[in-house]
C-alpha cells in the first residue's frame, strides 16, 4: 500500500517490540505530521542512546559508555547486599520502591535451554566474581516469577551454596487491593509460605 521510505519507517517501527502493524503505521503517520526539528530530535536520542551508552562493568545495568553506573558510583549504597535481576528494566522498578539500598546485579536474561541460553550465555561467572572480590554477605535473587526465572533462582541458589553468603528469594504472594478467590493455587501457596509475624 505504502511505498519508498513510508514503508521503510512502518516496518522498522512494526520490529520493536509492542508495536504491531496498527500501532506502527499510527507512528509513522505522527511522525510525518510533527515538526521536523521534533522528528530529529527523536532520530539524535536514538542515535546518542546507541553511540554513548553500554553495560556497566560492575553490574550490567545501562550507564554511559566507559564508566560505572549511577548505583555503582553512588559510595552510600550497600555494597555487601546485592539483588540479582534478570534485565536493567528490573531495577526501575526497585529503585521506584526506595526501599532497597543495596547494589545490582544484572544477569542479561534468564536460563532458557529451548532458546539455547545456558549459564554461559548470562552473568553468572561474572557474579560469583563480584561476591568473592566486594565481600558480599546477602544475594537476593529477584528473578521473574516464571518458569525461566524459577530455573535461574534455582541454578543461582545451587551455585552460590558453595560461597559464604546468604542468598534469599525475593519474597512473592498476593497483590495489595486483589480478592483471594481470584488468586491462583501458586500465588496463594506462596503467600502462605513467605507469611509473617503480624504486630500490633
Amino acid at each position: 500500500m505504502y511505498t519508498g521510505p513510508l514503508r521503510s519507517l512502518i516496518d522498522e517501527l512494526g520490529r520493536l517490540p509492542g508495536i504491531g502493524p496498527k500501532s506502527a503505521q499510527r507512528i509513522a503517520f505522527h511522525l510525518l505530521k510533527i515538526p521536523t526539528e521534533d522528528a530529529l530530535r527523536l532520530s539524535d536520542a536514538i542515535v546518542s542512546v546507541k553511540e554513548r551508552t553500554a553495560l556497566c562493568e560492575r553490574c550490567f545495568n545501562v550507564a554511559e559508555r566507559g564508566a560505572l553506573c549511577e548505583i555503582c558510583q553512588d559510595e552510600t549504597r550497600d555494597g555487601t547486599v546485592v539483588c540479582v535481576v534478570e534485565e536493567p528494566q528490573a531495577i526501575a522498578a526497585f529503585e521506584r520502591t526506595k526501599e532497597f539500598r543495596g547494589r545490582y546485579h544484572v544477569l542479561q536474561g534468564a536460563l532458557n535451554p529451548l532458546e539455547g541460553v545456558g549459564p554461559e550465555q548470562l552473568r553468572i561467572g561474572e557474579l560469583v566474581a563480584r561476591i568473592e572480590v566486594e565481600r558480599v554477605v546477602e544475594v537476593v535473587l529477584c528473578t521473574n516469577p516464571n518458569l525461566e526465572g524459577e530455573a535461574t533462582a534455582m541454578y543461582l541458589a545451587k551455585r552460590l551454596s558453595e560461597l559464604p553468603v546468604r542468598v534469599t528469594r525475593l519474597a512473592s504472594g498476593l497483590p495489595v487491593g486483589g480478592d483471594l478467590e481470584y488468586a491462583d493455587e501458586m500465588t496463594l501457596g506462596r503467600a502462605l509460605e513467605g507469611r509473617r509475624e503480624l504486630r500490633a
